[in-house]
């Protein structure tokens, strides 16, 4: 080895250790643990990012699709992985905010169980009525929903999208009947069908139908309106909701015993990896909204809507135990 080549590699060696980001990792692949089946936009959104966060930390990234227990399965098995950077899982609202108030006893502690590493994407939320005899506007909806509690559709109790419709029938002052499913799937097809009335659909599996004029989309529940439909109003325009917004968001997290320097490295290649265009241009053409933010904002998330979900569940006297 020559002066030059041994001088580059100290200095190589010397960067690596005062930067944490750039820490030895594992030569080993990385678990990637989805709490939901394949091909929805969890799935989707992990192997988008994965593939990125792949080729940055020099292994696989191989996804593990764990579905059930509203997210539970998988994110117990991530608590009690080896905390050597080996395993990741993806958690976002419904993991971290709704099911610590929704069990009185998780299989895994959510304070200190699951180590936030950063933000990732938020799917914008839709309320959307059946096609045909439907509420076709947003006053339609709300006269409709005063004269009688209508059917409303949900993936199941304590999603992102059950708990975005009650917060939205709590601020509007009227009464609905839950009717939850098994996933979004079977909900969006009664809701096709006119089985139900009314349900909140996320853009990253509903823009076909709303798009194909399958629903009847009446406001969205994001703060702005969106892109893809200008002419969609939010619900603060639809309903003077001064505030509302209510999004289903995903973060990435460690078990929680993960050392700094691997967490700093994860975090690092995570914000890296979302920052590239082509990731976000994908993640947009599925209807997903990039976010930036690391441990500090990913907690700072889960506090704040805490504060807003928690005292809705126990109003609704919600329970999944």
């Amino acid at each position: 080895m020559t002066s030059i080549t041994r001088r580059a590699a100290l200095a190589a060696g010397l960067a690596t250790l005062a930067d944490p980001a750039l820490a030895a990792f594992p030569d080993r692949p990385v678990r990637w643990l989805v709490g939901y089946p394949p091909g929805g936009g969890t799935d989707v959104l992990a192997r988008l990012v994965g593939q990125s966060m792949g080729a940055r930390l020099g292994v696989p990234v191989v996804i593990e699709n764990r579905p059930g227990a509203a997210t539970n399965i998988a994110a117990e098995a991530a608590a009690n992985a080896a905390p050597d950077g080996t395993t990741v899982f993806t958690a976002g609202n419904e993991t971290l905010v709704f099911n610590p108030a929704l069990y009185k006893r998780l299989p895994f502690d959510a304070e200190t169980g699951l180590r936030p590493l950063g933000l990732m994407a938020r799917f914008h939320l839709v309320l959307c009525t059946k096609p045909v005899g439907g509420a076709a506007t947003p006053a339609e909806f709300l006269e409709a929903a005063r004269a009688r509690p209508m059917d409303y559709a949900s993936p199941g109790i304590g999603s992102p999208h059950h708990l975005a419709m009650e917060r939205l029938a709590r601020d509007l002052g009227i009464r609905l009947n839950h009717v939850p499913y098994r996933g979004l799937a079977p909900a969006m097809t009664d809701l096709v069908n006119g089985t139900v009335e009314a349900a909140v659909l996320d853009m990253a599996a509903g823009a076909e139908l709303i798009r194909n004029n399958r629903v009847r989309p009446l406001a969205v529940l994001s703060a702005a309106r969106l892109d893809g439909l200008p002419n969609l109003p939010t619900a603060r325009e639809a309903y003077g909701l001064q505030g509302f917004e209510a999004y289903a968001w995903q973060g990435l997290t460690a078990p929680g015993r993960t050392p700094d320097d691997i967490a700093a490295r994860l975090s690092a290649d995570l914000a890296a990896s979302i920052a590239e265009p082509a990731v976000q241009a994908r993640m947009r053409e599925i209807g997903l909204d990039p976010l930036s933010g690391g441990p500090e904002q990913h907690r700072a998330m889960i506090t704040a809507e805490r504060a807003l979900y928690w005292p809705l569940i126990k109003g609704l006297g919600l329970s999944l135990d």
